[in-house]
């Protein structure tokens, strides 16, 4: 994979008490396959596509257990630096960035509308090693009930220029990087239930939405809304047994006409 922007979606990765279960769940609805565990970094376990790194999973740390829940790292090409901006404006850093072997460096950090998110910035370990393909990495949204924070934080920390789609219906903003379109924020409706907190909405492209959906509601996983064809493609949201929420889309089935943009200034 060439160099990643600053601010592009590079890696993912959640936390299961039951990794285990998340490994089956995993490989029979999305096709994974796993790595060995790293007791060195406590038993973090890579997932694979054809044998090319996707996703990762990780049993909690020692009381840190809660609810599962996927991360999206979005790359960095000095994490103390992002720490600094992400300070400067607003946000909270959870985890100080630390390194991680000769893999790269990490930080966990929350914006100050409550979404978390990582930042990488690589070393050996690049990130993505494969995207938009069935079973892989295809698209992240931001969500939250307070988009106005969201769309001052994100720009002013990974150097974003966003464009507001032109929908009556949804309040959804695109983030660009180097001209190229990164990641997406939708502002939380009241169709939300008030215990659901802002997060990044992970996509995982498939061949198949409903056939997915099936396979993954089969294996005890609980369908949260679709599916659905729009001109981005038919696609779902899921949460997996152990609680965390993912959607999947097939990106080659579509349906009406793309929604115009306007530049946001």
């Amino acid at each position: 994979m060439a160099a990643t922007q600053e601010g592009t979606p590079c890696w993912a990765d959640a936390m299961f008490s039951d990794v285990e279960g998340a490994k089956s769940f995993y490989g029979d609805v999305l096709g994974w396959t796993f790595g060995e565990a790293s007791p060195e970094y406590g038993n973090y376990t890579q997932a694979y596509v054809d044998g090319k790194s996707v996703a990762a999973v990780v049993p909690p740390m020692p009381g840190a257990e809660g609810q599962s829940a996927w991360c999206v790292y979005l790359a960095s090409t000095d994490v103390q630096a992002t720490a600094a901006r992400v300070r400067e404006n607003g946000g909270e850093v959870l985890m100080e960035p630390m390194q991680v072997g000769d893999f790269g460096s990490m930080l966990l950090a929350r914006d100050p509308s409550g979404v978390v998110f990582g930042a990488w910035q690589a070393g050996t370990h690049k990130g993505f090693e494969v995207t938009g393909v069935p079973g892989a990495y295809a698209w992240c949204e931001i969500f939250t009930r307070e988009p106005e924070k969201s769309d001052a934080f994100f720009p002013a920390v990974f150097g974003y220029s966003a464009k507001q789609l032109e929908d009556p219906e949804a309040d959804f903003r695109i983030f660009d990087v180097g001209g190229n379109t990164v990641m997406g924020r939708m502002r939380m409706t009241e169709d939300f239930p008030p215990q659901v907190p802002p997060y990044i909405n992970i996509y995982f492209a498939v061949r198949d939405c409903d056939a997915t959906v099936k396979s993954a509601t089969e294996r005890g996983g609980v369908l949260r809304f679709g599916p659905l064809t729009t001109p981005f493609g038919r696609f779902a949201a899921l949460s997996d047994p152990q609680g965390a929420s993912f959607s999947v889309i097939d990106p080659s089935t579509t349906e009406g006409k793309m929604p115009g943009t306007s530049d946001v200034t």
